[in-house]
């Protein structure tokens, strides 16, 4: 012992940060013994046993428990591969904290019941299985078995680590795909364009776009605030119509005008880390109102 650096019980706490009754606990448990004991039976601690504790400090503080960390402390498992464990539980604490704060932010947002609140939770917890056999339904559903390149542009790929507003716009998302009137109202609207291409004809070329081109040609008169009921709109009216007939038109634009179409789009944006789209809602709106002003 001569020279030797020796620590009371009261110089440890000192210098680890830790109670004397956690240190005499991890004493009595034989996880940091006392080296020695001085002629009074107090404890004394070497410089060993202060690393000991500082290690046991920091595997506490990463939340092992005690049997493990005196496992490690006894060389009966290899510190690397606990360390690998618990990094592997502590992702899984992680996704589940995720989910909830998901779930916690879509009701405090939209002011959902207790029903709606256990529908999301129940779709913020879905394995990857489960989320694409929803799109998948949600897609079949409306496309039927064409439209496979649309499907690519509709389908969701939540990252393996996700950000938390990505979970959160999966929750908004997968709300929707999974609601009747929603997939309703787009069936409508894919049922209306192919029908427009059968009876163009397989071989005449694509046509353009039709929400791309509403916008293009509303943009200018939207963005002047000019009222589409008024007459500095008939040229964009007839424009719009170019020829062809109007009710059908209309009765397109009508099924195309739904702000949900709108938000599908922007959080698909945001799961798949896709730029903003620019929604097509008030373009459409505007010239829904130009047309019925012009029947």
């Amino acid at each position: 012992m001569d020279g030797e650096r020796l620590f009371t019980i009261g110089e440890l706490a000192l210098r680890t940060g830790l109670t004397v009754k956690t240190i005499r606990f991890y004493a009595d448990r034989g996880i940091v013994p006392a080296t020695h004991r001085n002629h009074a039976g107090h404890r004394l601690y070497d410089l060993d046993a202060l690393a000991r504790l500082e290690l046991v400090r920091t595997l506490r503080g990463l939340g092992l428990d005690l049997p493990t960390i005196r496992k490690v402390l006894a060389r009966e498992v290899c510190l690397p591969e606990v360390a690998a464990a618990h990094a592997e539980a502590l992702a899984v604490q992680i996704e589940i904290l995720r989910q909830r704060r998901a779930v916690l932010t879509t009701v405090a947002r939209h002011g959902t019941t207790p029903e709606e609140m256990s529908m999301t939770h129940q779709l913020a917890t879905m394995s990857e299985r489960e989320r694409r056999s929803l799109i998948e339904d949600f897609l079949d559903n409306i496309l039927g078995e064409s439209g496979e390149g649309v499907r690519t542009t509709m389908t969701p790929h939540l990252p393996d680590d996700p950000e938390p507003e990505q979970v959160e716009a999966w929750v908004e998302l997968a709300g929707l795909a999974a609601g009747p009137d929603f997939r309703a109202r787009m069936r409508q609207a894919a049922r209306h364009i192919m029908a427009e291409h059968a009876e163009h004809g397989r071989m005449s070329p694509p046509r353009p776009n039709l929400g791309a081109t509403v916008r293009k040609r509303v943009a200018p008169a939207l963005a002047a605030g000019v009222d589409p009921a008024s007459p500095e709109a008939d040229g964009v009216a007839a424009d719009l119509v170019a020829g062809g007939d109007a009710g059908k038109l209309l009765a397109r634009l009508e099924i195309m005008a739904d702000p949900r179409r709108d938000r599908y789009f922007e959080l698909l944006a945001v799961i798949n880390g896709w730029p903003a789209p620019e929604g097509l809602t008030p373009s459409l709106t505007w010239a829904i109102q130009a047309l019925q002003a012009r029947r």
